[in-house]
């Protein structure tokens, strides 16, 4: 599915960007990834997960902000960065670093499947992930 289908079938909406938005969810990125840390620390492997997964998922919401568009199912992210892998703007590793730890934190918290080594494979998933984000908004 390319990101015309995508809006057609409501998964993805235009919007128009705002900086404020983009801002609110590097904020929000930034705290769920602190808050993963501190699980992994305290042993809360599953927490862990679920908090980097959040965290990789706001810096990723940050960018389709700044390309004036909007989610509306977790999905229609993997479309966008798809998309811009296809259009040479990002590497795949970041494509595949998404679906990694969107499956991680499915996992996690349907399947109760984690363990320390995946957490901490996550957790550098998304400080590597949200790097990139950043990176991407500044270039949009």
């Amino acid at each position: 599915m390319n990101i015309r289908k995508a809006i057609e079938e409501r998964f993805l909406e235009k919007i128009e960007m705002d900086n404020e938005l983009i801002s609110k969810e590097f904020d929000e990125s930034a705290y769920d990834f602190e808050k993963a840390q501190k699980a992994f620390e305290e042993e809360d492997y599953k927490w862990s997960i679920v908090k980097s997964y959040y965290s990789v998922f706001h810096s990723a919401k940050a960018m389709l902000f700044a390309l004036g568009l909007k989610e509306r199912k977790h999905f229609a992210i993997s479309i966008v960065l798809e998309d811009l892998n296809l259009r040479g703007k990002l590497e795949s590793i970041y494509v595949n670093d998404f679906k990694a730890a969107s499956s991680a934190r499915e996992d996690a918290d349907y399947h109760y499947s984690y363990s320390k080594k995946s957490a901490l494979h996550i957790l550098e998933i998304a400080e590597e992930f949200n790097d990139k984000m950043e990176k991407l908004v500044k270039e949009l």
